[in-house]
């Protein structure tokens, strides 16, 4: 599969900063805008039920915005045992990525394991299918899960990449990097589809596509937004183009 990756945003870091002061500055949708305008092809939230970052309304305006780019996606991510299953069923996404996180965990840490959550899993995926919603489960890189997660249903996977990004510039990037490729294989052969993010970044993302197949989407957040705040969204978001383009030059 040689179809160039697209590159998602995540704005959540935008709301974050935003929520510090009742001022309502900076802007959740006007930063999607930005990144959408400079050629990102989807927006990503992951909204929680503290609202620490993304935020009810957020979710409807930014529904609205993306109505504008009929070419783009949106993905909303997070637990469906939690607040994703209404925020899928109010907007109903393009994509919901299914994440096992906590109330209190800081940041998305492990994917689902099988067979342990398929029971519980079947009938949240056979909804968000029912509603016109693709369904991608946040994973381990783990080979043998991968006919497991397109047994439940699932049409994606995304590729948890915390290992990879602290693999990067060492002498274990070799080995985790082969660990990813075969998980990918293995989710190609499974016929899922394949997205991938957490901790990439401008420094490791062009060694990550080259070596790992078919990954169709990287969602990429806390990076990219840090990056804005000294180059500005556009230049930003044209930066994470351009590793992608390296990978696929």
């Amino acid at each position: 599969m040689n179809t160039r990756t697209h590159l998602s945003v995540n704005v959540n870091l935008v709301a974050y900063v935003r929520n510090r002061r009742d001022v309502g500055l900076p802007s959740v949708t006007g930063a999607a805008r930005l990144c959408l305008l400079a050629g990102a092809q989807g927006i990503t939230i992951h909204p929680r039920p503290d609202e620490r970052h993304i935020r009810a309304h957020d979710v409807g305006e930014l529904a609205t915005l993306l109505k504008e780019w009929p070419r783009a996606e949106f993905n909303i991510e997070g637990n469906p045992f939690h607040n994703l299953m209404d925020c899928i069923r109010s907007v109903r996404p393009h994509q919901a990525t299914f994440v096992p996180d906590s109330m209190d965990q800081p940041t998305s840490d492990h994917g689902w394991s099988f067979p342990d959550d398929a029971a519980r899993l079947r009938p949240l995926i056979d909804e968000c299918h029912a509603l016109g919603v693709r369904v991608s489960l946040f994973m381990d890189p783990v080979p043998a899960a991968m006919a497991a997660a397109r047994a439940v249903g699932a049409d994606r996977v995304e590729l948890y990449t915390e290992s990879y990004a602290r693999a990067w510039g060492t002498p274990r990037q070799g080995a985790v990097l082969r660990q990813f490729a075969d998980t990918a294989r293995a989710a190609l052969e499974a016929g899922l589809g394949l997205n991938a993010g957490h901790d990439l970044n401008r420094d490791n993302l062009a060694d990550f596509l080259r070596a790992v197949p078919g990954v169709q989407e990287v969602s990429i957040g806390h990076a990219l937004i840090s990056d804005a705040l000294e180059l500005g969204y556009a230049a930003a978001v044209r930066d994470y183009q351009r590793c992608i383009d390296e990978a696929f030059a």
